[in-house]
């Protein structure tokens, strides 16, 4: 397994084991890697020529500076569990001055409204820096794939709308969520969560599972008053957003319409420790 800390020795690399016909493979992260990576690792393997992991935890997409600080960071057992998966892989794992060459901010990004809903409106310039760090990565690496797990389903969305705004030749490929054996969604931020709150987490995505049966017969305006309700009872658990969007535009479905296809979004805090999950209703 090849670890590079500089993008200059990537490049490097790059330039000298691939040419115009190398499929190259990339899995953006920022570490404390899950099953839910690995996953993403293993499908880029099979269908690539190359593979390229980067862990980075981006700090410009962070709105909440405490938060920036508690993200776990372990590189040691983060190749450690990339080992596990194939020894060829490439890890691209910079810092912050490598990236962002001493100017550590946001640029600004029209997604033609995407990044207006949801995670969006919660955490106010979150988008603007996933923007700035996945087109500076997608500038270094230049992958001819890259790959994100459907949790971060709006990221997703944005990402797919960075690629064809900026006209790079990238298939973004969404992968399915990865849950634990209780359904809670795999995430970095589980590792936080103490047993007692990872196992009482389950009702996030037990919550989603109803929400997906009542869709088809109550309206949605009922939905939205019902999950609030069942965190109101929670008393560990605190709703920061639930809704109910349309899967292309992420804007609020109002009612059902024929073939629109919709997806619910939840955001919770589980004792300041804030999880996000997603469900496609039809």
């Amino acid at each position: 397994m090849l670890i590079f800390e500089t993008q200059l020795a990537l490049i490097e690399h790059l330039n000298v084991n691939s040419d115009s016909k190398t499929t190259i493979g990339f899995v953006p992260t920022m570490g404390a890697l899950h099953q839910g990576h690995l996953s993403l690792v293993e499908k880029s393997l099979l269908n690539n020529d190359l593979t390229i992991v980067s862990i980075f935890v981006n700090p410009t997409q962070f709105n909440n500076p405490e938060d920036l600080k508690k993200y776990p960071r372990n590189l040691e057992s983060d190749i450690d569990k990339l080992q596990t998966v194939g020894e060829d892989i490439i890890v691209y794992a910079p810092t912050v001055d490598d990236i962002y060459e001493g100017n550590t901010v946001s640029k600004s990004f029209n997604f033609d409204g995407l990044e207006n809903q949801m995670e969006g409106k919660f955490r106010p310039g979150h988008f603007e820096g996933v923007g700035t760090i996945v087109k500076r990565l997608f500038e270094i690496v230049k992958p001819t794939h890259a790959y994100f797990g459907e949790k971060d389903f709006q990221q997703l969305q944005i990402i797919k709308k960075l690629v064809e705004k900026e006209n790079f030749p990238i298939t973004i490929v969404g992968c399915p969520i990865l849950r634990e054996v209780n359904g809670l969604a795999m995430s970095s931020r589980n590792e936080r969560l103490s047993p007692n709150e990872r196992n009482a987490a389950a009702i996030i995505y037990h919550t989603l599972l109803e929400v997906k049966h009542k869709f088809s017969t109550e309206p949605l305006s009922e939905i939205v008053v019902w999950v609030a309700q069942v965190f109101e009872n929670q008393i560990d658990f605190k709703l920061d957003y639930f809704e109910i969007a349309d899967e292309n535009t992420l804007l609020t479905c109002e009612a059902k319409k024929p073939n629109q296809k919709c997806r619910a979004f939840i955001a919770i805090f589980v004792n300041n420790i804030r999880l996000i999950d997603t469900i496609s209703l039809n």
